[in-house]
């Protein structure tokens, strides 16, 4: 039966199915989505860093009961209405302003009027920069602990899938396609651990630094960090306002891992090319040609390449931003660098989303990556480590075995044999189970292909994962039941002035 392009329209060329959905998502439906808002973006947060402080405010004795249900009835009239009454005014002097001064035309004067009591946009903005960080970060690192699971689990269903490890683009020694995953997931884990270490400053609280030298009123910087879910208020003023660090720590371990999805995504190229196929991706995860049908093309690694290069540009960019600024708060900083955070992240995000498909995707060819090991003549370390149990050097043994490989190369013989005409006067044993397999299984010291250690290595990525997972869960946790205390705090503020 002849298939033409109006029968599957999934199809194209050789293929018979569409992209992954959610690689499609990723690379051809985003620009479809509706725009981001940046209205809700500033003034959402803004808006629960107002509730929170005002609370707090009256709490202190700085603002009358009355007067704060007022201002919350006000600020939760516009966050019910998206905002709507403030997206068509003029804000010649920024969408906070124009904000605040929406509240006092409609609130008077003796209610509006007291929203920025003991507080500056120095500190609201950087209180305002953690809270928009929150979702991405928290996506990120989601998706990153998916593609830690996916990596052990694969790990664990191939651990004893016999292939050569790899030195300059050569066959080196017989290790495992999971044990291979195992390296991967352990310093996945790691780049999880940095993404977590940095995510703690994001629970610092600026709220109370006011300008840059703290305030005269009596804040509580404690319950406004307990109503905005932080963990802790930041100690010093100056600190809290001139610094954004944060930001430079997140791009950071992004590059990092940026650097591990990359490296990662070759390995792949190179075991999924024509020439050298040890793994096989479905219809699902590959591309074809405008052009030329027969093309079957892992292009999702090329996108995983590039879009984790971009947390190095977004890092380069902000730290040369901030550092032309003096310590204290500055425009480079607090607006200009952190600018380039929004897009690594979702980049970084994309790639590790990228990654874990083409993991899970991904088939071993188990007779072609058994063959690639013994053409390679991966067991001869194992050979030389023989011969220097049995009382022999290791340099002599080096030379013996090395000799061997090149007598096989230049007669066309199998390493085995070869080595079992030049080793007459040596041990039989020597040449037993010299086959890649049970050369990797034999492998167990200094955490290599064997069996049990490759499980152990699993295990102990599974356990470190969800040590990270549950550190996760409880910040996700504390920002949910924030949010609850403080609607209810309005709430309460708003029915009993």
């Amino acid at each position: 039966m002849t298939v033409t392009a109006d029968a599957t329209a999934t199809a194209t060329g050789r293929l018979t199915s569409a992209v992954h959905p959610a690689a499609a998502e990723i690379l051809f439906e985003r620009h479809l989505r509706v725009p981001p808002d940046p209205v809700a973006a500033e003034l959402g947060p803004t808006s629960e860093v107002d509730r929170a402080h005002v609370v707090m405010l009256t709490e202190q004795g700085v603002i009358e009961r009355g007067t704060a249900a007022r201002l919350l009835a006000g600020i939760e009239e516009l966050r019910a209405a998206d905002f709507a009454p403030l997206r068509h005014l003029p804000a010649p002097r920024g969408r906070y302003l124009a904000y605040e001064g929406h509240l006092v035309d409609t609130l008077g004067e003796e209610t509006g009027g007291v929203l920025h009591s003991g507080r500056s946009r120095n500190d609201l903005n950087a209180t305002v920069l953690r809270l928009q960080l929150r979702r991405p970060y928290d996506r990120l690192l989601t998706e990153t602990d998916a593609l830690g699971r996916a990596l052990v689990d694969r790990g664990r269903r191939w651990h004893t899938t016999v292939m050569p490890a790899y030195t300059h683009h050569q066959p080196a020694v017989p290790i495992t396609y999971g044990h291979y995953l195992a390296g991967v997931a352990a310093a996945l884990v790691r780049d999880l651990d940095q993404l977590d270490h940095a995510g703690r400053e994001l629970g610092e609280n600026p709220l109370g630094a006011g300008a840059v030298g703290g305030t005269t009123l009596p804040v509580d910087a404690a319950r406004t960090t307990e109503l905005l879910g932080f963990d802790a208020p930041l100690a010093n003023s100056l600190h809290a306002v001139a610094s954004r660090d944060v930001v430079l720590r997140l791009l950071a371990a992004c590059t990092v891992l940026g650097v591990l999805l990359t490296r990662t995504a070759h390995d792949l190229q190179s075991w999924t090319s024509a020439e050298n196929p040890l793994l096989v991706l479905p219809d699902d995860l590959v591309g074809s040609s405008s052009m030329m049908p027969q093309k079957r093309n892992p292009f999702l690694l090329e996108n995983i390449q590039g879009r984790a290069a971009g947390a190095l540009g977004a890092l380069t960019a902000a730290t040369a931003a901030m550092s032309t600024a003096r310590y204290t708060n500055a425009i480079a900083v607090g607006t200009e660098a952190v600018g380039h955070v929004w897009s690594a992240l979702e980049a970084t995000t994309d790639a590790v989303v990228l990654l874990r498909l083409m993991i899970e995707g991904a088939e071993p060819d188990g007779e072609a990556m058994r063959r690639r090991a013994a053409h390679g003549q991966t067991a001869a370390t194992a050979l030389a480590e023989r011969l220097v149990v049995a009382g022999v050097p290791f340099r002599t043994a080096h030379h013996t075995v090395g000799d061997i490989s090149r007598v096989a190369l230049v007669t066309g013989r199998s390493f085995e044999a070869t080595a079992a005409e030049r080793l007459v006067d040596h041990p039989r044993e020597l040449l037993d189970a010299l086959d890649p397999d049970s050369v990797a299984a034999s492998a167990g010291a200094g955490g290599g292909p064997a069996p049990a250690a490759v499980t152990a290595a699993l295990d102990d990525a599974a356990a470190r994962l969800d040590g990270l997972g549950a550190a996760a869960d409880a910040r996700r946790n504390r920002w949910t039941a924030a949010g609850r205390a403080l609607a209810d705090a309005v709430s309460t503020l708003i029915r009993q002035p």
